[in-house]
């Protein structure tokens, strides 16, 4: 949709504010079945072309390394995201002639598991970072990475009050995975998709029904153009949380479980603002740790344990 769902709330840009207080909490309205995921780890999509857009004239990319998300916009437009299991070279991910990123067109190819029946169904969620400007000039120059995340309208019949990412499944008038992502974070929190630089689009997840999540990274430049606007039926809250905290082992507890003969561990990160607690976990856990993972260049200091159909 072009504009704001009925009921949603708005504020002039005059009387923004900038990102909400890291307390505050973000519910969101995607469909059920992003949540019914547990929490997973990447495996093959079905076949889908998708595009990072190139940059523009206002672009991170026109700025020095030493504006340090000018420096993470470039590296992550130059990320490739490993090859599914069982895929050749000449499968892989192609890069389109005279581009920068990595991020740009990607062929697909899908395996279809014995133990689960591929699905159609489609989705993206916004990765949307920023810094945070209380170590440094509050536009981008320096400070932590955040990342923006919803709590769910407690009204809604399908996992109410659990935090997730800006995203939702796939229309038909959505150009690719990036649109879906775009609109949808427009819809839930007001972001204007002007003011976020979309840098790279990592592998997708797939779920244990086969629906495919495609995490869409964007980077939210100067937070204080944005004005957060919920959507009330759809979300409650709109908090952010530091990127970091999902490849740290403090603040972190896993559950062993077991699915059609595999054990994986579910992974739940309690983060708490000044007045509210969190808990992040499933699907929205398992993308914030892959994100972490590939934007900081390490792995999490624990183990994911993720279903072996997963990765096959």
């Amino acid at each position: 949709m072009d504009g704001p769902k009925k009921g949603m709330a708005s504020c002039p840009r005059s009387s923004c504010r900038p990102i909400t207080p890291r307390g505050t909490t973000v519910t969101r309205d995607t469909s059920s079945y992003l949540y019914n995921a547990l929490a997973h780890c990447p495996t093959n999509p079905p076949t889908e072309a998708m595009t990072t857009p190139p940059p523009s004239e206002t672009s991170l990319l026109t700025l020095p390394d030493s504006h340090g998300l000018a420096a993470l916009a470039r590296r992550l437009r130059r990320y490739e995201p490993p090859p599914p299991s069982g895929q050749t070279d000449q499968q892989q991910h192609e890069k389109p002639d005279g581009s920068e990123t990595g991020a740009g067109r990607r062929s697909e190819t899908t395996t279809e598991s014995p133990r689960r029946r591929p699905n159609r169904a489609r989705a993206a969620v916004l990765i949307c970072l920023f810094q945070d400007g209380s170590a440094g000039g509050g536009s981008g120059d320096g400070g932590d990475l955040r990342v923006l995340l919803t709590k769910r309208a407690s009204t809604l019949s399908a996992h109410p009050g659990e935090v997730s990412l800006p995203g939702g499944k796939r229309e038909d008038g959505d150009a690719d995975d990036v649109a879906t992502a775009l609109r949808e974070a427009k819809e839930e929190i007001g972001l204007d998709p002007s003011l976020v630089e979309v840098v790279t689009v990592l592998q997708p997840f797939v779920t244990k029904i086969g629906i495919t999540v495609v995490p869409v990274v964007g980077i939210l430049a100067d937070k204080n153009a944005y004005c957060p606007a919920t959507n009330p039926a759809e979300v409650e809250v709109i908090f952010d949380a530091p990127l970091e905290m999902f490849l740290q082992d403090e603040n972190r507890r896993a559950e062993e479980r077991e699915w059609m003969g595999d054990k994986y561990l579910l992974h739940r990160f309690d983060y708490q603002t000044a007045d509210k607690k969190y808990e992040i976990f499933a699907l929205t856990a398992g993308i914030l740790i892959r994100t972490a993972s590939v934007v900081y260049q390490r792995p999490p200091a624990f183990a994911e344990l993720c279903l072996k159909f997963w990765h096959s």
